[in-house]
This record gives C-alpha cells, structure tokens and sequence, in this order.
C-alpha cells in the first residue's frame, strides 16, 4: 500500500522514526507486508515491544474486519483458476 511504500522512502531517507509511523499505519490497516518490516526493525531495536504488539492486535482486527463469506467464496474461486486475472 502506499503507507507501506512511504515507510520504505523514510527508511531510505535515513528516517527510521517516520518509517516505523508509516508502517505501523499500514499494519493497522492490514498490510502484512508491514508486520514482516515492522517485526525485523523490532529485532534491530528501532521499536519496542509494546509498539510492535499494538501493531500486531490492530493488523488482526482488521483482517478480521475484513472477512466475510462472500471474501471466502470469492478467494476460493480465484484459487480454483490458479490466476488472478
């Protein structure tokens, strides 16, 4: 997403305080790819673990607010033709 994107530009920018903002936004808004980051600048230190578990428990409710039946049909559908398109 274009908060995940934001974050790696301030991370490559020199601005790891930011980079984590934009990450933990993206987390929350379900962006798996910003848990993975978030989980290694975890492991360098950059955030703590409290940050990184508020992070966790919000991207969780929202892949949890986001499922539905139709979300599982749809998904199994798109499995059956192995293609996204």
């Amino acid at each position: 997403t274009a908060r995940h994107n934001l974050g790696c530009d301030e991370w490559n920018n020199g601005n790891p305080e930011k980079a984590a903002k934009h990450w933990i936004i993206a987390a929350t808004h379900g962006n798996d790819d910003s848990i993975k980051v978030l989980m290694m600048v975890f492991k360098g230190g950059a955030i703590s673990k409290e940050v990184l578990a508020a992070a966790l428990r919000a991207n969780q409710a929202a892949v949890d607010a986001a499922k539905s039946p139709q979300r599982d049909v749809a998904e199994e559908y798109r499995r059956s033709k192995g293609t996204f398109w």
